[in-house]
């Protein structure tokens, strides 16, 4: 199992730095899972000794021999799943433009911190390193192959339901649909970190998307019907389920069955791995051909770079938490979700705003002034489906603000 206290490689030039960073990561907690290095290309070398050893890496810009871009270009080529954080004053300019680089070159860049280097600054980035790992890192055993096909034999795979609210007009205008197992032995709810790797591992997350998706429409116009209310459900798929070709067809299939459109419904592709082959390329389009809505899940936490968001068929974007959290005192995310605003407002595309837990961040994501759904327990936390509808009844009685 891998382990909650990060492991952080600092590169700097400077003694000094190296050894302020050392003071404040101790400070925060992190004295026994500290590495330093002086050069980039000696960190370069402890890392190809254990791509999946260092969880962070903070790195100067400015050094002899190797500069920080070159290092993170190398880190991207070793393929690098930790996040990546500068330390060094950078204008709006080289903020928007290192990021782009990063997210070509397939790394992490999740931030920058200026010098003289604050505690606060630190502990905010490290806050990002925990959600960037929540999607790569697990904190809890995964259940084995066996008792995920008990699961699926027993159907226990539940669909929970979290809402996307018009920052605005604080109208419901989607909701996810996320799987869980829902133990028929003894109640228990086990999460996806501890059973959708499994499932990708063992060719068995078709079977889990489509009992969701059938379980799920099912349940819709009940759930519609409750509440007098009309809006989307949204499923996610992986790039991978869109190497199936039949994958749009088996879609349309459960929703004949089930009497809805595919307008009613918002596929979301998660962006941690590229859409590269011409089958999922297909897929997607075919998708669109549909009337399916298509969603780039979890942006900036993938590679899909702008040229990318631009040509393909997507209708939305989510940003994904770790631009989110503290955003209001983040010049980093700042930077990068304002531009994001810019390119999806002239290419027309909606925007998602996942993860939002604090209401400085919904605040700071209104002064946008477009439409913005937000997602996040700051309006509600995934529920199954009666503690949904009642939670959405009382949101509708309301003004709809949150609690």
């Amino acid at each position: 199992m891998k382990k909650i206290v990060p492991n952080i490689l600092v590169v700097d030039d400077s003694k000094a730095i190296l050894i302020v960073m050392k003071a404040i990561l101790n400070e925060l907690g992190m004295s026994d899972t500290i590495t330093t290095c002086l050069s980039a290309k000696e960190a370069l070398d402890k890392v190809k000794k254990d791509i999946n050893y260092f969880d962070a890496i903070f790195t100067d810009l400015n050094m002899p021999e190797m500069d920080g871009m070159e290092l993170i270009r190398h880190l991207g080529e070793l393929n690098y799943q930790g996040g990546i954080i500068i330390v060094s004053e950078m204008d709006q300019k080289v903020i928007s433009l290192a990021a782009s680089l990063a997210k070509q070159h397939n790394a992490h860049l999740i931030g920058n911190i200026t010098k003289p280097v604050q505690l606060s600054q630190v502990s905010k980035l490290l806050i990002k390193v925990a959600q960037l790992n929540s999607h790569t890192l697990l904190k809890e055993p995964s259940i084995s192959e066996g008792e995920l096909i008990e699961a699926l034999n027993n159907d226990e795979i539940t669909p929970f339901y979290q809402p996307k609210v018009n920052a605005n007009s604080n109208i419901i205008e989607s909701v996810e649909v996320l799987a869980r197992i829902l133990s028929s032995k003894d109640g228990s709810i086990i999460l996806p970190n501890r059973f959708i790797s499994v499932a990708e591992q063992h060719h068995l997350i078709n079977q889990i998307t489509f009992s969701l998706f059938e379980k799920a429409t099912s349940e819709f116009i009940n759930i519609k019907a409750q509440l007098g209310h009309n809006f989307k459900m949204a499923f996610n798929l992986s790039p991978t389920q869109l190497d199936d070709l039949n994958c749009p067809n088996k879609l349309l299939l459960i929703l004949e069955l089930n009497q809805l459109t595919p307008s009613n419904i918002i596929i979301e592709i998660t962006e941690q791995h590229a859409l590269s082959s011409l089958t999922q390329l297909e897929t997607l389009n075919r998708l669109r051909m549909h009337g399916f809505g298509v969603s780039l899940d979890d942006f900036g936490v993938g590679f899909t770079n702008i040229n990318q968001l631009r040509n393909l068929p997507f209708t939305k974007v989510k940003i994904d938490r770790s631009l989110i959290s503290h955003i209001e005192t983040d010049l980093f995310s700042q930077v990068v979700v304002s531009s994001l605003f810019n390119i999806t407002s002239k290419d027309h595309l909606d925007l998602v705003a996942e993860g939002v837990e604090r209401p400085e961040e919904l605040a700071y994501l209104r002064h946008y002034k477009r439409n913005l759904a937000i997602q996040g327990f700051l309006f509600s936390c995934p529920k199954p489906q009666s503690e949904f509808i009642s939670w959405a009844k009382d949101w509708l009685r309301t003004d709809g603000s949150p609690a």
